[in-house]
């Protein structure tokens, strides 16, 4: 399934690291910003992740909850999270099912690996609709945040 803008985001339901449920369904009223990656703990995913949390106030100022996700269980990303001090939910995706659902999970990655995120990007309006929609097919490469920002700043 491949989602476009436009079109309303997938509700989910997904675990934080502090073992809180977290539904999307409950963001109504504020912008979101996904942010799927392959792996906690790898070089690409830590830098993507430690910018964001370094411009956090940037999408706080336009009312946006940032969420990264990923297929690591909700234990190694509290560690992960911990590390690199992010100031951001970070869910687990560990059945693979959102990622599925939002069209960004490789079939097959590195070392035969079945069911990674790929590294992908999705702004959500307040009202529950894609605005921005960005899969990335190189793990090595970033989503495009000054695309991200300006939308992000239409819809504040």
């Amino acid at each position: 399934m491949k989602l476009a803008t436009g079109q309303q985001a997938p509700d989910f339901l997904m675990y934080d690291t502090d073992k809180q449920a977290v539904r999307l369904s409950e963001q109504q009223g504020k912008n979101v910003l996904l942010l799927f990656f392959p792996f906690a703990f790898t070089s690409t995913c830590t830098a993507e992740l430690c910018a964001t949390r370094d411009d956090i106030a940037f999408y706080q100022n336009v009312n946006a909850q940032v969420y990264g996700i990923s297929v690591d269980a909700p234990y190694s990303l509290k560690v992960f999270k911990e590390e690199q001090q992010l100031n951001f939910p970070l869910l687990s995706d560990f059945n693979k099912t959102v990622s599925e659902t939002y069209g960004c999970i490789y079939d097959r990655w590195g070392m035969e690996l079945k069911g990674v995120s790929k590294r992908s990007a999705f702004v959500i309006d307040k009202n529950g609709c894609i605005q921005y929609a960005e899969i990335l097919e190189n793990a090595g490469e970033i989503p495009n945040f000054e695309a991200i920002k300006k939308v992000l700043e239409s819809l504040s």
